[in-house]
């Protein structure tokens, strides 16, 4: 009878074990857990300032379209820089690449702050200083996307994913949350500067990174470098099925530019746009945190298509939540599928993708993450204009779980995908 207690505490650290984070990552690999730190912060801020933005653009406008429009400045740098970064990452070293993103970011957030301490402040200015935060990140995106797999051995890819995943939906969690108290009682300029100061560590911890090169006598980024990355993938079944089924979901799924009209119309209250925001991040969140089952998933692909229905019926059912804290659960449930989905797509991406084309794959993989969603809110702000938000809403969700089974029958090889199998499979 005196070790049952003992044989009880072992088994609930056994459960735990099992489900909990894997932090090896931040333990044996110096220079990932410098810049793991340093992103986090500055995630928080630019989190922080996007809300802001938003906010500010219904305010001085009242249109949701002008809303929905923001996202044409993430848009088009998203669907030209990211590639040509990412051609460029595979031919230089990629922490300097990473520093001119930072730097182009802080000037842009200095852009919103100062146009937000006008009398009268412009609204093409948060258009223009948005898109200079857009194009410097696009810029580097390639190349921090392909940083991991320089700093981590292969055995601890999904650990080190799910850490990533944590700081930036960390980020999105404890900004959008901050951001709903800051727009009730701190003028919009010190919270862009706010974001502006948060990059600081994210500088530093790049600056600190070893040289990352993806070889030695690598060839100059050029337009045939840039086309060898899209034939790469466009030869891989696997990335590009688990690509599509993202850019459906991602397209019809993604409505969090009616964040603000649903806060302003349906809740009564402007500022609850920050708890809409963070809701989906709060899942997401949630799966980083208990990750540990996802590094015994085999089958990849079939966990993708699946994660990413969960999305679309989980914002299907959010068009009609008139109550906040339906709407916030079901967000949240549709950022935890979302978060799998993720988590799943990267590891898969680093495992397929050769080092010395990792920069273009993985910048073209961004462009179609965050491409897709731009073009999502474009669609849902313009529908809702069209129409309702409910009907905007609704529809979407439902295309997304039809778009994610239509996809599961195009690309068998995605289904069929099993990461204990060698690689030459797909």
């Amino acid at each position: 009878m005196t070790d049952e207690p003992g044989v009880a505490a072992a088994e609930r650290r056994g459960f735990l074990t099992r489900f909990a984070l894997d932090l090896t990552p931040l333990r044996r690999y110096s220079a990932f857990r410098r810049l793991w730190f340093g992103q986090g912060v500055s995630f928080i801020g630019t989190e922080i300032a996007e809300v802001a933005l938003a906010y500010q653009m219904y305010q001085l406008t009242g249109s949701k379209l002008a809303v929905g429009l923001i996202s044409l400045t993430h848009l088009v740098p998203l669907l030209t820089l990211t590639v040509i970064g990412g051609a460029i990452a595979d031919a230089v070293d990629r922490r300097r690449l990473m520093l001119i993103q930072q730097v182009g970011m802080v000037i842009g957030s200095l852009g919103l702050a100062l146009n937000a301490s006008l009398h009268d402040p412009h609204v093409w200015a948060l258009y223009a200083s948005q898109l200079i935060i857009s194009s410097s990140f696009s810029i580097g995106a390639g190349a921090q996307r392909s940083m991991t797999p320089q700093l981590v051995d292969e055995a601890n890819f999904i650990s080190a994913s799910a850490l990533n995943s944590v700081t930036s939906q960390l980020g999105a969690v404890a900004g959008p949350g901050v951001a709903g108290l800051l727009l009730k009682y701190v003028e919009l300029k010190w919270i862009y500067l706010g974001d502006s100061l948060s990059y600081i560590g994210a500088l530093v911890a790049v600056f600190l990174l070893p040289r990352l090169v993806a070889r030695e006598d690598a060839e100059r980024a050029s337009w045939e470098s840039i086309k060898a990355g899209f034939t790469y993938v466009r030869h891989q079944p696997v990335i590009l099925g688990f690509f599509l089924v993202d850019t459906v979901a991602m397209i019809f799924g993604m409505p969090s530019a009616l964040f603000a009209p649903v806060a302003s119309d349906r809740f009564h209250d402007p500022s609850l746009v920050g708890y809409l925001y963070m809701a989906p991040a709060a899942g997401a969140l949630l799966v980083s945190l208990l990750s540990g089952p996802l590094r015994h998933v085999r089958r990849q692909g079939v966990g993708v298509i699946i994660s990413a229905s969960l999305w679309g019926a989980a914002i299907f059912a959010f068009a009609f939540a008139h109550e906040l804290w339906i709407a916030l659960l079901l967000l949240g449930l549709a950022g935890f599928g979302d978060q799998i989905s993720a988590i799943l797509r990267s590891v898969m991406l680093y495992r397929i993708t050769p080092n010395e084309m990792l920069g273009r794959v993985s910048g073209i993989e961004f462009m179609q993450v965050a491409a897709a969603p731009s073009i999502g809110n474009l669609e849902a702000g313009a529908l809702a204009n069209a129409t309702n938000l409910t009907v905007a809403i609704a529809s979407g969700g439902v295309l997304c779980v039809v778009g994610c089974g239509a996809l599961a029958l195009i690309f068998p090889a995605l289904v069929r995908y099993d990461s204990s199998k060698p690689v030459a499979q797909t």
